[in-house]
Order: structure tokens, then sequence, then C-alpha cells
């Protein structure tokens, strides 16, 4: 059986992302289909991607066809990688900075929003210096490793007049606007359960022992200081989120239990796996898990008079799903591109962004997340 590493999971999912797929199944609250839209030639947000991995190559093909939005600078301590970026992107020298010169930003008017796609344990410095630079901010989720980091970054966008955007990408895409269509508007009445699960199985090596370098951050996952945990953070996320937009509440209880660690040299600070199971107000059960052990990556939701499902279904796509009725067909779509687009037309229209992608949502989200492990290092039910 081959083996799927995080990248080539990232690369299997990916496929597709820069495809348009015009289908008249469309629900009427998602965009009309790019063919039939008048061509945007107004000003653009201009962006610099502050950390330049491999979502971050994603990120700049998103960019390159958007409407809304231009790559306009990098951030990276790894000059070679610099000099790839520049010239691939036509970059010039005066926007182009590394860690040490980042606050130099501020005199920049070139750039105007900051895209934080770093280890997690960093993105509260580099949101706190975007901000401090007056620059506004997207970082990737998990939002931060803790509530104070949330709560720090939170306050120094508002004390600094700037917006803070967490990369919520599937809020954007068709399918998953459906299963949250599904849910929240009872289609098929209460939902009592719901699944979500998706792991990946990583054969990265490292020596845990070792301070990962600022400059290399390949293995940063492994390392509890970069990650603020394993695949709970890193993946987890998505089955929490999924469970929290389709149902439209916030859990009040979870219970968790991790996983068997079957190599303790690579999991030695992190989680391999883990299950938990969150309880709703409105009398729903999710169960999820997550895992850097092995594969899994769907969603299932049953109600009262039908269910719905997706698989694969919170991965990079191309999704499939259907219902108790029927098979779910939406358009492929660039899943960077959409979610780009559409937070710089708030962006450009000098609106505050909605709440479903602002720091505040992240925050939800990180509370979410304390509790599991909470629960799963006690064994008792933590309440939220």
């Amino acid at each position: 059986m081959k083996k799927i590493s995080r990248r080539s999971f990232v690369n299997k999912f990916g496929v597709g992302l820069g495809a348009s797929v015009v289908i008249t199944t469309l629900p009427s609250f998602l965009t009309a289909p790019e063919s039939s839209k008048k061509l945007y030639t107004g000003k653009k947000i201009n962006i610099a991607l502050c950390g330049l991995g491999n979502y971050a190559s994603m990120l700049a093909e998103g960019i390159e066809v958007s409407e809304y939005c231009h790559l306009a600078g990098i951030v990276t301590g790894t000059p070679s990688k610099a000099e790839k970026w520049k010239a691939k992107y036509n970059i010039p020298e005066k926007n182009s900075y590394n860690y040490e010169n980042f606050d130099e930003i501020k005199n920049n008017s070139d750039i105007d929003l900051v895209y934080i796609v770093m280890p997690n344990g960093l993105h509260k410095e580099y949101t706190i210096r975007s901000a401090k630079a007056g620059k506004n901010v997207i970082t990737e989720k998990p939002m931060a490793v803790s509530v104070k980091d949330c709560e720090e970054m939170i306050k120094a966008c508002n004390d600094n007049n700037v917006q803070l955007a967490v990369g919520y990408r599937l809020h954007y895409e068709p399918y998953h606007l459906e299963l949250k269509r599904l849910g929240q508007q009872k289609v098929f009445g209460q939902i009592r359960f719901i699944e979500a699960s998706v792991g990946y199985k990583t054969y990265d090596t490292l020596d845990t022992k070792t301070i990962v370098d600022k400059n290399d951050r390949s293995e940063w996952r492994l390392n509890k200081k970069l990650s603020g945990g394993g695949p709970l953070m890193d993946l987890g996320i998505y089955c929490i989120q999924a469970s929290r937009y389709v149902l439209g509440e916030e859990p009040i209880a979870v219970t968790a239990q991790f996983g068997h660690i079957n190599d303790k040299n690579r999991f030695s600070e992190t989680e391999e796996s883990i299950s938990w199971q969150m309880e709703f107000p409105g009398g729903a059960t999710a169960n999820c898990n997550t895992s850097c052990g092995f594969y899994i990556d769907r969603f299932y939701a049953t109600a009262d008079e039908g269910f719905f499902q997706l698989s694969p279904a919170l991965s990079y796509g191309p999704f499939e799903g259907k219902t108790s009725e029927k098979e779910l067909k939406f358009p492929v779509i660039n899943q960077q591109k959409t979610q780009l687009d559409e937070i710089c037309k708030v962006l450009l229209e000098n609106k505050k962004l909605p709440n479903h992608i602002t720091g505040e949502e992240g925050l939800k989200d990180i509370k979410v997340i304390n509790a599991i492990y909470k629960a799963a290092e006690t064994g008792k039910k933590v309440f939220l």
C-alpha cells in the first residue's frame, strides 16, 4: 500500500484547485459562476506572504488567479527561497523581508495585508508585529496555541485599527456551504449525530530534543513549542469547525481519549492520534478523530429525517458527497483564491470582516481545543 505523507496528502487533495467547473445545481447563496461575471479591473489588496512553505505556494497560486488581491511582498528567513520567489512572482527587492527586518514593513505603502503562514507558535508574534506596522492580517489556523495568545492578537489588531482574519478556506467552499445550509436550516430535521475525521500518516523524522532552527521549519508539527500540539491542532480543528458551523451551535461539553503511540521517538512531544466527543445544546453529539498515524477524511451527519455526508470531506478536495435523497454535485473551486477574494472584497469596501472568519472565531476554536486536551489528560468530561 502506498504511503501517504502530509505532502502527498496536500498534493493529492490539491488536484483540481485551479479548475473552474460550472454546474447548474449551485445553491442561490453562492456567487455567480466565473464565466458570467464582469471582469474586475479596480484596486487590489496587496498581500505579503509571511513564511514560504508548502501552503504559501498554494496561496500564491490562488493569488495569481484572484480578482481582488495581488502578491506584492514576501517574508522569509531563507535567502535562496527569497530569490526564487522574487524571480517567479516579479517581487521587487524593497518588498522582500526577513524575520529580522520585518518591522520595516510599516514604511512600505505597497503592502496592505500580511498573510501569516508560519508554525502555530509564531502566529501571535507576527500578528502583533503586523498590526503595529498598520497592516491588516490573515493568519493560518489554528489562530494560536493558547487562549491568552488569541486575546493578545485580537487586542493588538483592535488597538492599531487593523482587521484580523483566520484562514478558514472551507467557509467559502460550495460543498461546505451546502453542509452548513442542510444543518442550520434543518433540511432533514434535527441533527442527532455527527462523525468527523481527518488524518494522514507522516513518515517525517525528527529528533525532538533538538530545537528547530527558525529558518528550517519542515519538522515543526512534531515540536510542541512551535505547533502547540499534534494532529488536534493541525487537522482536528477542521472537525471542530465543521461540527460547529453545520449545527450553528457551540459545544457545551467534551470528553476525549489519546490514541496509541506507535512511534514514541517521533511523538515524544505531541500526540499521534486523538479521539473526542462534543455535546451540543440542541442534543447533537459529534464523534471526532484525527491522527498523524493513519489516513482518514470524512464527514457524516444523521438527522431525524435523513443524512448527509462527504468523503473526501475536510482536506483540499475534490470533495464527493451525498444526502439521503441525492448525490451532491458542486463546482471544484480554487479554495485559496475564493477565500482571499471574499476577504479582500470586504476590505476594499472598507467594511468589517464577517464574524465567522475573524479572530473571535479563532479564539472559540482554541477554547474547544484546550478543553479537548484537558479531557484527554484527565479522563474527565470538561464543560465549556
